[in-house]
């Protein structure tokens, strides 16, 4: 389950407005969702913020 305490806000908008990420996002174990989340909280606008949400899996 998600803890929506644990998300930096602007990831939280950002994945709302991507549910195709979204999905992907919240079908990944505890531990890639927590460092996905660590990546999210090192970033320091809201354009990086779109950017780091787009390309998550950009792999």
């Amino acid at each position: 389950m998600i803890d929506n305490e644990e998300l930096p806000i602007g990831f939280t908008m950002e994945l709302a407005m991507h549910s195709d990420v979204l999905n992907r996002f919240a079908q990944l174990s505890e531990s890639e969702r927590e460092t996905i989340i660590e990546g999210a909280r090192q970033v320091s606008s809201h354009d990086e913020m779109k950017n780091y949400v787009e390309t998550m899996f950009a792999k």
